[in-house]
């Protein structure tokens, strides 16, 4: 297990190389699997295409950034490590973007930022006594909402920090959980 392990790691990596200079659909497997020194067999032992050897880089990569509690204070780290990595890794992240489009991009964020999201506003909401769906709604909007974000600020058209970026969606939470409260204790 461990020697697969490795030998995926060899196969990311060398993806990663071959990015920088080229696009992903331009890419071959018999280039990557020459930089990687490997043979196309063990390539497609362990990935049925490039696209997802790119599925696994990416999960392996940034998945355990997201894999937090519901406490505030993680998940906002988590958040900012996330910008750290995609600012780290620019044109890579780019690179991917453009290939592969907007949609396939956002599938293979999305369920890990909306497993983040959902248990940050679960544990938000659990003194309102809000059903499943109000609470599948709002970690869908907050979801849909923070991927067009990183996406315009990867693209590079925003002007906002990372740090920033996470306060205000924080505070954008905040305040609707907090106008929920006030709704159903009729205050205000």
């Amino acid at each position: 297990m461990k020697h697969s392990d490795e030998t995926k790691r060899i196969l990311s990596v060398s993806l990663k190389e071959i990015m920088r200079n080229k696009p992903l659909e331009k890419i071959s497997i018999r280039e990557l699997t020459e930089k990687a020194n490997v043979n196309r067999q063990t390539f497609y032992y362990h990935f049925e295409d490039i696209y997802d050897l790119l599925k696994w880089t990416f999960q392996q990569e940034t998945v355990q950034l997201l894999d937090v509690d519901e406490n505030s204070l993680f998940w906002k780290q988590g958040l900012l490590q996330l910008f750290k990595y995609l600012e780290v890794n620019k044109e890579f992240c780019l690179n991917a973007l453009q290939s592969l489009g907007r949609g396939h991009l956002k599938r293979f964020f999305y369920s890990d930022i909306s497993t983040m999201l959902g248990k940050v506003i679960k544990s938000l909401c659990k003194n309102l006594n809000a059903s499943e769906e109000h609470v599948a709604f709002l970690t869908h909007f907050y979801t849909l909402s923070l991927a067009g974000l990183v996406e315009s600020w990867l693209l590079g058209e925003m002007d906002q920090t990372p740090e920033e970026i996470i306060e205000i969606i924080d505070t954008f939470i905040q305040d609707q959980i907090r106008g929920a409260e006030h709704r159903i204790n009729g205050i205000g």
